[in-house]
């Protein structure tokens, strides 16, 4: 399983952090270039690749898959 954040086109709105079901992201701790705080993966063993994240990201910055594929 893994979980791409693209820093580039993240906003640091948190809609994935919001409703993400088994809480798997949280904020940064630090802001990032662009002076976002961009999600980060805590609890990458509870992730379902359900994709909401995925959908709710209105920038498209963030990718689920399983290991082989793309996400």
């Amino acid at each position: 399983m893994r979980i791409e954040i693209n820093e580039i086109f993240c906003t640091g709105c948190a809609l994935c952090i919001e409703f993400c079901p088994t809480k798997v992201l949280e904020p940064a701790q630090e802001l990032n270039q662009r002076g976002v705080y961009v999600p980060t993966v805590v609890r990458l063993d509870k992730c379902t690749a359900c994709k909401i994240c995925e959908l709710y990201c209105p920038n498209f910055a963030i990718a689920i898959g399983k290991d082989g594929q793309d996400g």
